[in-house]
């Protein structure tokens, strides 16, 4: 599905859930240019949760993925989404996620289960999906596209449960404690980073 990206000595990718709505669905959805390069797009609903790690680009302990909602998605959108071996299993029902005292997007969280709905064994792989406001994809819709341009596109970060606690007691001779180097607390802290598009470009803001 592509190549790993390498990142930089240092660089964590960590998205509020502000950043994956304005920054990347948005975008995506607006045919906007964004950071693409870090955020794979599957049918997410092809594979089992422990198959996306080794397809997501770049590392970490959570993997992002733009997809389609299920054909279906109208009729099964309370409880369940059938997937690979098994099914997704909605959690929450939808949490705003707000800039400033704007609703820009919603999210839901789901849990992947093992076997047929509504039976299964419940895993420890869990989802957050990420999806624009109605308003804004019917806006998207009605300005016309030769590309797929719809509400069905959601921004997926998958997880599993007990993996950063496992990695903590791990013995790993790279990490020296910190959550955030020096250069990712500049780095996340600046408010032009649409305009960084090269190494060069953060070495000058850097060090302006």
């Amino acid at each position: 599905m592509g190549d790993k990206i390498s990142l930089p000595p240092g660089f964590k990718f960590f998205p509020t859930d502000k950043d994956l709505i304005l920054h990347y669905l948005y975008k995506k959805v607006k045919l906007l240019p964004c950071h693409s390069d870090f955020i794979m797009e599957i049918d997410l609903y092809n594979y089992n949760p422990w198959e996306l790690p080794g397809m997501a680009l770049g590392g970490g302990k959570e993997w992002y993925f733009y997809s389609q909602r299920p054909s279906n998605y109208k009729k099964n959108s309370i409880q369940y989404r059938p997937a690979a071996s098994g099914h997704w299993r909605v959690t929450t029902m939808d949490e705003p996620v707000s800039n400033g005292n704007t609703v820009v997007g919603c999210k839901k969280s789901l849990v992947f289960y093992t076997g047929n709905a509504p039976s299964g064994t419940k895993t420890d792989w869990i989802m957050d999906e990420y999806s624009l406001l109605e308003s804004t994809t019917r806006t998207c819709k009605k300005r016309g596209s030769s590309r797929t341009v719809s509400g069905d596109w959601v921004l997926c970060r998958i997880q599993e449960k007990g993996l950063d606690s496992e990695m903590i007691c791990g013995d790993d001779d790279d990490d020296d404690g910190r959550e955030l180097s020096y250069l990712d607390e500049i780095f996340f802290s600046m408010d032009n980073l649409d305009e960084i598009s090269s190494p060069s470009d953060f070495t000058a803001t850097l060090f302006h």
